[in-house]
């Protein structure tokens, strides 16, 4: 097995032994194939006989539970709503939630009157349910979307689950950014929706991850082929880092990813000729009076400060954990600094590439 292949096996990839660290660079989701509500039937009505105080709920394939905040007193076992106190003016509906097997769930919006010992229905309930949960894949991040039978104004939360290590769930975004995933393609990614009224919806896809090994030469590259430079290829604490265009040939171009000491962070260590040099990109925030700009990129020795540590963007830009602030070119051969905002003509964008993948 190559290193760096993720083998799948049950949607989870099995590593080599000696398993490498990434940089996620991007995600991609395939369809979502979406469960089916397995319950039928469902209703809620009053009760009679034994329950003509409460209300009885109806339907097959489900479990049924409360959701939310519900008036004092209010109760349910197994199928039947009851309620112990005085009457209550106005009371809000009570919602109830439909669960299959599956955890696929409708809900029952029921409007109630309440008197002393005594629920009752006070017209008909209406059915929430969650339908047409799919994904759009934009920027590198997977963004999840459904349709509330509730309309608009019902918010919908999402969740993503048997992910590979190193990715965490996110809602309504799965993004790669901070994510350590080995590159592969993994199969029965689970994502559910859930309605505010408890109304759940689950779905499977695929996903396609693309990551970088930590440790390996390249350069933090915009989508104009400049790069971070040491320019003039100066080699000490306190160079300026310029941007300039980035080739596995020029030595001020090389550099290599390190894993960084904050989540999510990375940092750049110059290595012309593929050799470490122990310096780092930096943004000293004015620390050195020697720095052209106050936020100016410099290299210094690499350290574990927040300074060399740079934290991709899910727009992909980089922040630095220190500062707070963008990463900015200036111009071709111009010093790289530090910004509160991100250029306006896309240069602020960066993607870590690797010497095999740039122009020689």
């Amino acid at each position: 097995m190559l290193l760096g292949s993720a083998l799948v096996v049950g949607g989870a990839a099995a590593l080599p032994a000696h398993a490498a660290t990434w940089q996620d660079t991007a995600l991609s989701g395939g369809t979502v194939t979406d469960s089916t509500f397995a319950g039928v039937r469902l209703g809620a009505a009053d009760g009679s006989g034994a329950t003509a105080h409460d209300i009885v709920l109806s339907g097959t394939g489900v479990t049924w539970s409360l959701h939310g905040t519900v008036t004092s007193g209010v109760t349910l076992s197994g199928t039947t709503i009851s309620y112990v106190g005085n009457a209550v003016t106005s009371p809000p509906d009570v919602v109830v939630d439909a669960t299959d097997t599956a955890g696929n769930a409708e809900a029952l919006e029921i409007p109630v009157t309440i008197t002393g010992g005594s629920i009752q229905t006070n017209g008909s309930p209406v059915t929430v349910s969650v339908s047409a949960l799919i994904d759009t894949n934009s920027g590198g991040n997977v963004t999840f979307s459904a349709t509330s039978s509730a309309g608009v104004g019902d918010a919908l939360t999402f969740a993503e689950s048997n992910l590979p290590t190193g990715l965490v769930s996110g809602s309504p975004t799965l993004t790669y950014v901070g994510g350590s995933a080995a590159p592969g393609t993994y199969s029965a990614v689970a994502v559910s929706v859930t309605d505010t009224a408890g109304a759940v919806l689950k779905g499977t896809f695929t996903l396609t991850v693309d990551a970088n090994t930590v440790g390996t030469y390249g350069d933090e590259v915009n989508p104009f082929g400049n790069g971070f430079d040491a320019y003039q290829q100066h080699q000490y604490s306190g160079a300026i880092v310029a941007g300039w265009t980035a080739t596995s040939t020029d030595p001020a171009t090389n550099f290599i990813l390190n894993a960084g000491t904050h989540p999510g962070a990375y940092q750049f260590e110059y290595a012309p000729r593929d050799t470490a040099s122990g310096l780092c990109v930096s943004d000293p925030g004015g620390g050195w009076a020697s720095d052209p700009l106050r936020d100016g990129l410099l290299l210094t020795t690499c350290n574990t400060g927040p300074w060399q540590q740079f934290i991709p963007q899910s727009n992909g830009t980089l922040k630095n954990l220190d500062t707070g602030l963008y990463v900015n070119p200036d111009g071709k051969g111009a010093q790289l600094r530090g910004a509160a905002t991100v250029t306006t003509w896309g240069g602020s964008v960066y993607n870590w590439t690797a010497n095999a993948s740039l122009p020689g």
